[in-house]
């Protein structure tokens, strides 16, 4: 699986970013799709992850209520549509697939795609 990750920017808090992530390569509906993010200094983290199916989505404490991933299967297509957003969002974004979604939630998924910078200022 090839992702290819996008729409990160410079943005003011409060703001609303969409990041978009491209799969190709394999069956996309058998793989949960999630994001991470990992800021500078500091390890990768979990943000959130969208079952196989498109069904139940699960979210970091940090992120619940602001952020939302969706999946588009027909154009292999996953969303983080990040609202409210914070300085401390502030992170490179990564797109991760994987056919276990709890390799997503820990953070080591079988697929990651590169980074997309999000910059949130005060």
């Amino acid at each position: 699986v090839q992702l290819q990750a996008s729409g990160g920017g410079l943005v003011q808090a409060g703001d609303s970013l969409r990041l978009s992530c491209a799969a190709s390569g394999r069956t996309f509906s058998e793989y949960s799709m999630g994001w991470s993010r990992q800021a500078p200094g500091k390890e990768r983290e979990f943000v959130g992850v969208i079952k196989r199916r498109g069904g139940s989505t699960y979210y970091a404490d940090s992120v619940k209520g602001r952020f939302t991933i969706s999946r588009d299967n027909a154009k292999n297509m996953v969303y983080l549509q990040m609202d409210s957003l914070k300085p401390e969002d502030t992170a490179v974004y990564y797109c991760a697939a994987d056919q276990v979604l709890h390799n997503i939630v820990e953070v080591s998924p079988a697929y990651w795609g590169q980074g997309t910078q999000v910059t949130v200022s005060s």
